[in-house]
């Protein structure tokens, strides 16, 4: 039966609509900072050699705005979910560590072929081997976890502050003109046949994967984060009182731009190249900050309509995050227009609100006629070893000792 509760319609008891909100938010911002880095190779230099203000100034602000917010949000998510899934399955008396395990090897299988044929700088294939240590880490008191968080961001952040300090006082400056023929194999290759791309996504892999393991512990404490807040049910018990969230969200706020700012100062200027992982040692730092902002606030302002259809959008995720792939590589990359490395970053975002934009449209149209999203169906089917009921089934039920029924997660 479907409650309407003013927020958002329940179709399913189980799920908590803030948190698909807060997915299909999220969206939003890594399409923005993917279709940089797919568009083309000075997504660190301000919109590359020859870029006028407004390319600048649109590069600047994305950085300062999206450049790690998102991920954490996402990440932080799929922590919560953790615990929800988790949940679930004791209630349904199943077993959990199959179901996860299931759940992490097709992920994993999806950020594989993703990564091979749509996009290398995929995060599916980390978040399934993080969904493993998280597996280990599971029954960590609420309080322990956020220490371990913090810990984990503080260590990384000290890491990456020593290694770009150094890259400051050993290195000279490399502007986008002496970058530009370091990667004109690489434009070549994405401009180039099928083959040609495939072969860019291979030789690519490597240095992304690299840099997923660098960042490994940032992802990891977000997913402690979110492991922490559904042991306290942070979002059933706050989700709604508008004076926390307008509190968290106006006392983060400073510090996440403040940090924001440096970090788009260091990666697209006035500071050069060489204070780019000086930039992100503050971003992990101070990205949480305007992360919660970000959503403390996004669950204070959209009532509605608009918090519906970001629900719909969240509910169908993986396989929104898929398709933004999809198009994004039929549009710069040789599968179809190749204009990898000719577009201005400002071309770029505008084509991104156009894409999220008919995604949310799309997604509340789909999501009214069915439960899961093609990717999701999938995922499910993996993850319980059984297609999912079709959609419009009822719940399955069990009853209180009262006789009262119950839904089943």
């Amino acid at each position: 039966m479907r409650r309407d509760d003013g927020f958002v319609r329940r179709e399913d008891p189980a799920r908590l609509p803030e948190l698909d909100i807060l997915r299909g938010f999220a969206l939003f911002g890594i399409l923005l900072v993917n279709a940089e880095l797919m568009a083309g190779p000075y997504a660190s230099f301000g919109g590359g050699p020859g870029a006028g203000a407004l390319d600048r100034a649109v590069a600047w602000t994305v950085t300062a705005l999206t450049d790690t917010q998102f991920y954490l949000l996402f990440s932080f998510l799929f922590g919560y979910s953790f615990v929800l899934q988790r949940r679930s399955a004791r209630q349904e008396g199943a077993a959990f560590a199959p179901r996860h395990l299931r759940r992490t090897a097709g992920l994993f299988g999806l950020g594989v072929l993703h990564a091979v044929v749509l996009y290398p700088g995929d995060i599916l294939m980390t978040y399934a081997v993080l969904a493993l240590v998280l597996y280990g880490l599971r029954d960590l008191a609420p309080r322990t976890a956020l220490r371990l968080a913090a810990g984990l961001a503080v260590a990384l952040a000290i890491l990456l502050l020593a290694y770009g300090l150094l890259t400051v006082a050993a290195t000279e400056p490399l502007t986008p003109a002496q970058y530009a023929p370091r990667v004109a194999g690489t434009v070549a290759a994405y401009r180039g046949g099928v083959q040609s791309v495939l072969g860019a996504h291979l030789h690519d892999l490597p240095s992304t994967l690299g840099t997923d393991l660098l960042y490994a512990p940032h992802f990891l404490a977000a997913f402690l984060a979110g492991l922490a807040a559904a042991g306290l049910r942070l979002v059933e018990r706050r989700g709604r009182d508008r004076a926390w969230l307008r509190r968290v969200a106006l006392r983060c706020l400073p510090a996440g731009l403040a940090g924001g700012a440096l970090t788009a100062c260091c990666a697209d200027g006035p500071l050069d190249s060489r204070w780019f992982l000086v930039g992100h040692a503050v971003a992990v730092l101070t990205a949480p900050a305007l992360a919660a902002s970000y959503a403390c606030g996004l669950l204070l302002l959209v009532r509605g309509r608009a918090a519906r259809v970001l629900a719909a959008a969240g509910r169908m995720s993986l396989t929104h995050y898929l398709t933004q792939s999809l198009v994004l590589a039929l549009v710069f990359t040789g599968y179809g227009l190749g204009l990898y490395d000719r577009a201005g970053t400002a071309a770029v975002i505008a084509g991104c609100l156009l894409l999220y934009g008919l995604q949310l449209a799309a997604g509340g149209a789909v999501a009214a006629r069915v439960r899961y999203g093609p990717a999701e169906l999938l995922l499910r089917t993996v993850t319980s070893a059984r297609r999912p009921a079709p959609s419009g089934s009822s719940s399955p039920v069990r009853h209180h000792r009262s006789g009262e029924p119950r839904p089943v997660r």
